[in-house]
């Protein structure tokens, strides 16, 4: 008698090997580039056009490469159900206050680790655009989180959710989210965030409602950087540190059981 269970792709070795091959696709363009750059004085590596060949391709040949492995519809491998759009309002919320203790927590870990100044440096060209604040906008708050949603809650999830326990499926999937990044003085934000994201595809089932999450999310730290000293002046960022800390925790959890209230409704409607 075969008691073998069938696996549906991805397993987390097929994860891990997807993610590897999705960076190592955009690594062996990127890493010639830089040391052009770095002996010719050349800013090749940033160049828009590139850039935007290089994201599309990359993400196309993933999609595609895990359209045939999956041997499934991409319905399938990419839902899209009705979902409560009022689990919005929890995510914001959630979002808000986990922005305020994670600063705290990123402060913690510059002082033991101090992060070099050519990788701020590098960072911080991420959030920089040859077209302002809208081209930022377009990078940040749209594109990288449609093609990260795609492959991270949609792909990924889409093995994970049939092979694994839900909570083994957002944990590692949250895990890859963040590993992918290749930043770990910001691996505590994006490793929640994954968390965040993956528990809103097991409650929705939506890759829709991952990537307005995502975009949310971006959305937030691109206005934090660009109008830090406006946003402070807010009231609620004048209280002292303490009490907004407590506040954050509060608010964070308050979201999570609001998330969890409207995750239970949606399941009885169903």
């Amino acid at each position: 008698m075969n008691n073998r269970q069938e696996k549906y792709y991805p397993t987390i070795l097929g994860a891990a090997h997807l993610v590897i091959l999705y960076i190592f696709i955009q690594t062996i363009i990127d890493f010639p580039l830089a040391i052009w750059d770095y002996y010719h004085g050349t800013e090749f590596l940033y160049n828009p056009f590139k850039k935007i060949a290089l994201g599309v391709g990359s993400f196309a040949f993933i999609l595609f490469f895990a359209y045939r492995k999956a041997k499934t519809k991409i319905s399938t491998l990419i839902p899209a159900r009705w979902f409560n759009p009022l689990i919005f309002i929890p995510v914001i919320l959630f979002l808000w206050a986990a922005h305020i203790f994670l600063a705290k927590i990123n402060i913690a870990i510059n002082e033991v680790i101090p992060p070099p100044v050519w990788f701020w440096e590098l960072f911080n060209r991420v959030f920089e655009s040859d077209y302002g604040i809208y081209g930022a906008f377009l990078k940040i708050v749209i594109i990288a989180p449609i093609f990260e949603e795609f492959i991270f809650r949609g792909i990924i999830m889409h093995g994970f959710m049939r092979n694994y326990p839900k909570i083994i499926a957002i944990f590692v999937s949250a895990l890859f989210f963040a590993l992918f990044h290749l930043n770990p003085w910001q691996f505590p934000a994006t490793f929640l965030l994954g968390l965040l994201l993956g528990w809103v595809m097991v409650i929705t089932r939506n890759i829709f409602a991952c990537i307005i999450g995502h975009s949310i999310n971006n959305l937030m730290v691109l206005l934090e950087i660009e109008y830090a000293d406006r946003i402070s002046e807010f009231s609620i960022y004048l209280i002292d540190e303490k009490s907004l800390l407590y506040l954050s925790y509060l608010v964070a959890g308050f979201s999570v059981v609001l998330i969890g209230i409207l995750a239970t409704l949606s399941k009885r409607k169903t």
